[in-house]
């Protein structure tokens, strides 16, 4: 739980950090931009890449000013593009995304007024002439005109600056039921309007001011701008008004004082419903690319040799791709986007009820969602394997996006940056921690226990490591001693490299036998090994390991005798002494050097029965628990014995074979053994005697019949004393 504990923390801290983001306690940019990124994705993906046959831009491109001149243009040449589209073209509705802030002078009005006021205005003909001529030398009373009585909406801006630009006027103020809540409209303290002659002749205005996000992409415009207590519509509002002949809006809010959720808008035949968010913005739905609506120069409508089936009946926004006048916006859709079809799209949005809603919901469900998807990773993934954690996080993944675009499907804009992102940074701390703790955790079980057990066992370790320690503990296990006969005398016989050569051959080799049953290598002492079963990794079978390891190695030390023979090296013997029972084992030593290693009785008397293996002749000697848990392993009772520094005897055995491998032959001789044992227990000498008398006929040279023999010729001269015999066997000497 330790290890765990980090991760845990990390994720938990992951899910409250971005939560503060989501209920707005403090910002975090990755969010914001992480979800407008996918904002876009999704803007993209679901667009329907189709043009719309309702709306028309009528352009003032390159070509309209290569053919009337630069801009500004004469305003009786905007009156007559008026006229053309209202009267000719019978447009339902135009909409300017242009400003007309200052007068236009480029009649020479003005300077022949100068002169009717001035040198000559005694000139009775000059005056009249003048007189004559005015109407048609005011261009803005001219396009005064085009504007009254035709369905024009005239665009204007809000500024940050204060005050109004000289001359402008708003227009009247939009009229709505309910309250707007405080705050959630932008409000401005200036604005840039058209000359107050245009906007009265006008039939309604609409501002043109959109909404950037963080990252200057425009994603939103605000349905309604205030500016001095007074409300008006966004351009794309406006112009609906117009087509659905409505006076007035009606503003939703939940509750009083609540945000505005959605904007009616009250037409005679139908009633429109518009979603804002917390700003009080509308959500642009583009409907593709650059060319999402039909263009048309305007020079081609003032010279009426515009396509009627393009223009007749549809609506009209006047705008301009011309260089130098092309208003361009970063969108989801395109970094250098026309500004009038960003009006374009919303209105199409507007009359289509397209428009989707982020509503106040959406905050409590992506906090809820925060909470439980992000939280129940962050509890669950430290417990999980990599896999299973994998697997988890891609289907929780997989689920909330799928969600998420069966909402936007339905209209609905569902936050995903913030649970996606607790859930991408929990699942990769944890992938991260866990690659490193487990490379860190392999590489201190290698440093703790490479030199002791297999590699495939330090793998096999490494995937709970928390379950191995070498803190000091008590188990059930078995030691195994092995030791060379005469030893000193071979190591007299050899000079230095040769010996060192012989013991690295027979080392290796009996070292690769142990770790082939799993087992732990605790030391070399000299020509001596120890070895054990049980720890660090718990062996059920550690008693038949140790045994079939014994059995192997006095089968590897005949392998031997060839290839040491061929050397010229002494052909080796071993002994090897086993034992099981409780052991204490962990790691032990001095401040200055440890070792992993096994303590304790048992341990003791495994390293007696090695050195018993020359009193009995054999090659291995194991203890009555060892033999009980190896039933299916065919043993020779050897004796009952009691060794140096223990009052309770116990009864010794040698290892012969697997029970599949017993024959009759040998089955037969074990039985005449175990009945000869028991006659000699029973101090039936005679007995004894003539049963091992048959046993070295089939084998003369067997050193455990002809000790038994010497043992009872001895009992037979010399009788024990009444109440002396046990049957038991004492060794003074380790």
């Amino acid at each position: 739980m330790k290890r765990l504990l980090p991760r845990l923390i990390f994720g938990i801290f992951c899910t409250f950090w971005i939560l503060g983001h989501v209920v707005q306690s403090w910002h975090i940019p990755l969010v914001a931009l992480f979800d407008h990124y996918f904002y876009d994705v999704r803007v993209r993906a679901f667009m329907p890449d189709t043009q719309d046959e309702r709306i028309v831009i009528v352009d003032i491109d390159e070509k309209s000013l290569g053919e009337l001149g630069r801009w500004p243009w004469k305003r009786s040449v905007l009156a007559e593009l008026v006229r053309r589209l209202a009267d000719d073209y019978a447009a339902s509705v135009i909409g300017f995304d242009i400003v007309f802030a200052e007068p236009d002078d480029s009649s020479g009005l003005p300077v022949l007024d100068a002169m009717a006021h001035g040198p000559l205005r005694d000139n009775v003909a000059y005056q009249r002439v003048l007189a004559g001529q005015r109407a048609g030398l005011d261009y803005d009373r001219r396009f005064a005109e085009s504007l009254r009585g035709r369905p024009v909406v005239l665009g204007f801006y809000f500024s940050n600056q204060a005050g109004a630009s000289p001359g402008s006027r708003l227009p009247p103020p939009l009229l709505f039921e309910g309250q707007p809540s405080p705050g959630q409209f932008p409000v401005w303290p200036g604005f840039g309007g058209n000359l107050a002659a245009f906007q009265e002749a006008a039939a309604s205005g609409g501002h043109f001011n959109p909404l950037m996000d963080s990252d200057g992409i425009t994603r939103r415009v605000p349905l309604l701008g205030a500016y001095a207590g007074s409300y008006q519509p966004t351009l794309a509002l406006a112009m609906s008004l117009m087509l659905l002949e409505a006076e007035k809006v009606r503003l939703f809010a939940p509750a009083a004082g609540a945000p505005v959720e959605w904007v009616d808008i009250l037409g005679k035949r139908q009633i429109l419903r518009i979603p804002v968010d917390a700003d009080g913005a509308a959500l642009v739905p583009y409907r593709g690319q650059e060319g999402s609506f039909h263009y048309v120069p305007a020079a081609d409508v003032i010279a009426g040799r515009a396509d009627p089936e393009l223009l007749f009946g549809k609506i009209v926004l006047v705008g301009t791709t011309a260089p130098g006048l092309k208003d361009l916006r970063a969108t989801p859709v395109g970094g250098s986007y026309p500004g009038v079809e960003i009006h374009a799209n919303l209105l199409a949005g507007v009359l289509d009820g397209e428009i989707k809603e982020r509503p106040a919901y959406t905050l409590v469900a992506e906090a809820l969602l925060l909470i439980v998807a992000g939280g129940g990773l962050a509890v669950l993934l430290p417990f999980l394997s990599p896999l299973r954690g994998s697997l988890l996080t891609l289907g929780v993944l997989g689920a909330l996006l799928g969600a998420n675009l069966v909402l936007w499907q339905n209209g609905v804009v569902m936050p995903f940056a913030s649970v996606a992102l607790v859930i991408l940074f929990t699942y990769g701390f944890n992938a991260a921690w866990g690659y490193f703790w487990e490379s860190r955790t392999k590489r201190q079980l290698t440093e703790r226990f490479g030199q002791y057990v297999p590699p495939e066992l330090v793998v096999e370790m490494a995937r709970n490591p928390e379950g191995y320690s070498m803190v000091g503990r008590n188990a059930e296990m078995t030691v195994l001693f092995s030791d060379v006969r005469n030893f000193t005398n071979i190591s007299e016989g050899l000079d230095p490299k040769e010996l060192a050569a012989l013991m690295n051959e027979y080392l290796g080799a009996m070292t690769e036998v142990v770790r082939r049953h799993r087992g732990t290598l605790d030391k070399y002492i000299g020509d001596a090994i120890m070895a054990f079963w049980g720890a660090p990794l718990a062996d059920p079978q550690h008693a038949r390991h140790a045994v079939l390891v014994a059995l192997e190695m006095q089968q590897a030390v005949k392998a031997l005798a060839g290839p040491f023979q061929a050397r010229g090296w002494p052909v080796l013997k071993i002994g090897i002494g086993i034992n099981s029972g409780t052991m204490t084992v962990g790691d032990m030593g001095s401040p200055v050097r440890q070792s992993y290693t096994v303590m304790g009785d048992a341990v003791n008397l495994g390293a007696r029965l090695e050195g018993i293996t020359k009193e009995y002749g054999v090659g291995i000697a194991v203890g009555e628990r060892t033999r009980a848990m190896c039933p299916e392993i065919v043993f020779r009772e050897l004796d009952k014995v009691r060794v140096k520094g223990k009052a309770t005897a116990v009864s010794i055995y040698e290892p012969l074979c697997q029970t599949s491998e017993l024959d009759d032959g040998r089955r037969a001789e074990l039985a005449a053994w175990q009945a000869a044992l028991e006659a000699y227990r029973l101090q039936q000498w005679q007995e004894a005697e003539r049963i091992l008398q048959g046993l070295l006929r089939q084998k003369p040279d067997e050193p455990l019949y002809c000790l038994y023999r010497e043992r009872i010729v001895h009992l037979m001269q010399v009788p024990p004393l009444d109440g002396e015999w046990d049957g038991v066997t004492s060794f003074k000497t380790k």
